[in-house]
């Protein structure tokens, strides 16, 4: 990622019809949620077998109001079920993506 991308950017990317292909796959899964495609979001999700791409697919499942489903990966994922909105985890995710 380019070093002067931040949350903002992100945010104007949803005027695009797809998200860019040299984004990291978490990232990309995280435009086509934000766009409101949650089946694009986990078809790419559950393809990531990584602690950031269990942490995406837990998400994914919070989201969808499976919280089994969700404890499951938020373990696989290494890391607590979380107490916050989904709207603080998304943005949380979108900078952690960006930022590291």
């Amino acid at each position: 990622m380019k070093e002067s991308f931040n949350y903002e950017d992100f945010l104007n990317s949803l005027k695009n019809e797809h998200p860019s292909v040299l984004w990291p796959k978490v990232l990309q899964a995280l435009w086509y949620d934000a766009k409101g495609n949650w089946n694009a979001s986990h078809n790419i999700a559950q393809d990531l077998p990584s602690d950031l791409g269990f942490w995406m697919h837990a998400y994914l499942h919070r989201k969808e109001g499976d919280k089994f489903n969700a404890d499951y990966w938020y373990g696989r994922a290494n890391r607590p079920y979380p107490n916050n909105t989904l709207k603080e985890e998304f943005r949380i995710l979108v900078d952690y993506v960006i930022n590291n």
